[in-house]
């Protein structure tokens, strides 16, 4: 390998080194795999050269020989009556070929197979595959996109538009298969189908995919529409076993309903058939663990905010300067209210550009799955509903973080001596935190009992980045929705003052559609500010 392909080689692998598995959590970290392709291609280039140049050379040497073989065939004993041809022609038997035999065996795929081998161990895995699909499946969910539009890449505020191939949406259906998700198999499969019906090139098969679709078609069911397809799949292949098998089971099944109602008819009892639920053409998605679904999702897609006119006379903008806190007299910040029960503000101009660059780059090296913690256990865990990576900052790492931890201080009039450290978040693909308290409750006494500082009584979070599409905070207990705005801070209290949990506050970080979301937050204690923010006369002061 050349001197400086090892350079970029081994400074890309420096970089990727830290991340792990799990690409798909956070785009921030996803970027390093960008510049790792691009160093295979450099290096896939590299060799490319070195087999044109060794095919040019053999290729010469081929049209050299065909000319001298061409004469000498002509007049073999003349040609070799001239003795430097009689001995040319034993150097090249005995030398020439030998080493252009040499030269055809010459491997030059050395440095490029050393280089993608190592940087192997460093590229996504299965989990990241999988992980990657089922973020597209939620945002399909989320924000009622069809297969359709996912696919030609139609997304709002993308830059670079990308397209799914047969072979893309087939493995998207096959993720959902493995995962026993029908209701996913089928949208991605008939998808694909739709796709090979037009024409692409692809090397997936239709018998591939129907084999696929009308098993998951069947599970919803859909007995009639399973044997429609399985009957097209024998078509294509009439060797087929399985589906040869299936159509015979599924053709049984067919005839008991009939005997059945039949049965039923003779002897007067109504008959109930299951039929497959469908809307609007697709069948029914089925429900799931989070009662609030429906409204979480509409939420993130802009639908169903209760702002009334009424509520919007209720909100006001200001310039806060923390209680005439000194430091805030002279360059107060702008508040801006967002709802007015349970009360929430914005600040406007929280931090620079600078700063925000500087955080992201203290806490990118330290970016690990964020997790949650078991109620149950109170052991820190990894969720399929929390899809980012996060670190936490200390103020001892960058004068910024102490910087920005005092700024919060200031604005909230709550001390940082006994809130967490700086938590910074990056959201992956699809990335999302669904619907839960910051604060604990009683079920879960011990969850802060570590931390020696009581109930998280509040909650600031910083908006680091703008996304294109997505990524709004979303409170479903009273339908707000407040979107992400670079420089920016959101605030809420999570605790009445009587200590008791403001369950209205139970809220969500929609998924990303489109950008990259970072955000940084401060969770503050009970302890420290019991005479900062003292109790109220009622349970829901």
């Amino acid at each position: 390998m050349k001197p400086w392909l090892q350079l970029v080689f081994f400074t890309c692998i420096f970089s990727i080194r830290h991340t792990g598995a799990e690409f798909f959590t956070s785009i921030g970290q996803m970027t390093d795999l960008i510049y790792a392709e691009k160093d295979l291609v450099r290096s896939l280039k590299e060799y490319i050269r070195a087999e044109e140049n060794k095919l040019s050379q053999i290729k010469s040497w081929a049209e050299k020989m065909d000319v001298l073989t061409s004469k000498s065939t002509s007049d073999p004993e003349g040609y070799l009556a001239h003795p430097v041809n009689a001995y040319k022609l034993v150097k090249r038997l005995n030398t020439d070929w030998l080493e252009l035999e040499n030269l055809v065996l010459q491997d030059t795929t050395n440095g490029f197979i050393a280089n993608l081998t190592i940087q192997r161990q460093f590229f996504p895995t299965e989990e990241d595959e999988t992980g990657a699909a089922k973020a597209l499946m939620r945002l399909q969910d989320t924000y009622k996109l069809d297969p359709e539009t996912l696919s030609r890449g139609n997304l709002p505020g993308t830059k670079y538009r990308s397209t799914l191939t047969v072979g893309d949406c087939f493995g998207m259906g096959k993720t959902a298969y493995n995962d026993g998700d029908y209701y996913h198999t089928v949208l991605w499969m008939e998808q694909a189908l739709k796709q090979h019906d037009e024409g692409e090139d692809t090397t997936v098969s239709k018998v591939e995919i129907l084999d696929y679709l009308s098993y998951a078609v069947f599970q919803f069911g859909d007995l009639h529409r399973a044997m429609e397809l399985t009957r097209r799949l024998i078509s294509l292949d009439s060797t087929h076993e399985r589906a040869g098998s299936n159509l015979r089971y599924f053709e049984k099944l067919l005839e008991k309903e009939r005997e059945e109602e039949e049965k039923d008819k003779s002897t007067n009892k109504t008959t109930t058939t299951t039929e497959p639920v469908v809307q609007s053409g697709a069948y029914e998605r089925p429900l799931d663990y989070l009662p609030e679904r429906d409204i979480y999702e509409a939420l993130c897609r802009g639908e169903g905010v209760k702002m009334t006119p009424r509520r919007q006379k209720r909100l006001f903008c200001r310039y806060h300067d923390g209680n005439r806190n000194p430091h805030l007299l002279i360059a107060p910040f702008k508040e801006e209210d967002e709802w007015d029960s349970p009360h929430i503000v914005r600040y406007y101009d929280v931090m620079s550009d600078e700063e925000i660059e500087k955080i992201k780059q203290l806490a990118k090296p330290r970016l690990a799955r964020a997790t949650v913690r078991d109620p149950k256990t109170g052991v820190l865990t990894v969720a399929s509903y929390r899809v980012s990576k996060s670190s936490w900052l200390e103020e001892d790492d960058d004068p910024v973080v102490a910087k920005v931890n005092h700024r919060m201080q200031q604005i909230t009039g709550l001390t940082v001596k006994t809130a967490e450290l700086l938590q910074v978040a990056n959201y992956g693909m699809g990335g999302q935190y669904e619907p839960h308290f910051d604060f604990s409750r009683k079920d879960e006494p011990d969850a802060f009992k570590r931390l020696g500082t009581g109930n998280r009584v509040a909650t600031f979070l910083n908006y680091m980045s703008d996304v294109e599409a997505g990524g709004a905070t979303v409170f479903p207990d009273f339908g707000a929705a407040i979107w992400p705005k670079k420089g920016t801070a959101v605030f809420w209290y999570n605790l009445f003052r009587s200590g008791e949990g403001d369950y209205r506050t139970r809220h969500a970080a929609c998924p990303v559609l489109v950008g990259c979301k970072w955000v940084s937050n401060k969770w503050f204690h009970e302890r420290g500010n019991e005479f900062l923010r003292p109790c109220g006369r009622t349970e829901v002061d």
